[in-house]
């Protein structure tokens, strides 16, 4: 038993929030794109991703496995995305620095999701049942060149403006 669950229960949960955080993720990179914040969404992607991470250091294994070293990172660097966000507000470099590391914490989910998907849908771990093939290699290279492209865009792109000029702004709208 985990937190009152089944292992089996406990898994599907687990299993729930990280797909929630992936989609919530995908909305705040589409948001950073455009250079409009998400707040909400925003939100969502941090804490179920958090929790993604926490809840994935429950699982009962006997000795430290990859799971646990990017369990280990993506809090690193969603502790630095929290700063940068809601300490820092986004000011001079901690934009740019918030952008990477929320796009490199998405990353890191969605590059579970894809051992996942390996290990568990049985037409692709047809094509990878070690976990080390070339398919393997070539869906994680993908995954990867394309968070790298669109963290580079969205550095680029994702200049919001300051909570106070959107207030002014809405208010002389009115």
């Amino acid at each position: 038993m985990l937190l009152g669950m089944s292992l089996a229960t406990f898994t599907l949960v687990h299993v729930i929030i990280s797909l929630v955080g992936i989609a919530a993720g995908l909305v705040v990179l589409a948001g950073m794109l455009q250079s409009k914040r998400v707040a909400g969404w925003t939100a969502l992607f941090l804490a179920t991703t958090i929790v993604t991470s926490v809840t994935g250091f429950m699982f009962p294994l006997t000795k430290v496995g990859p799971p646990h070293v990017i369990g280990a990172i993506s809090l690193v660097v969603l502790a630095f995305t929290l700063v940068a966000l809601y300490t820092r507000r986004l000011a001079g470099s901690w934009r740019a620095i918030y952008v990477t590391t929320a796009v490199f914490a998405l990353y890191l989910n969605c590059f579970v999701a894809v051992v996942q998907a390996f290990l568990k849908i049985p037409f692709l771990h047809r094509l990878a049942p070690q976990g080390n093939e070339p398919a393997f290699a070539i869906a994680q290279l993908v995954v990867l060149a394309l968070f790298v492209w669109l963290g580079w865009r969205a550095v680029k792109r994702f200049h919001p403006a300051p909570k106070a000029t959107l207030a002014a702004a809405r208010a002389t709208s009115s």
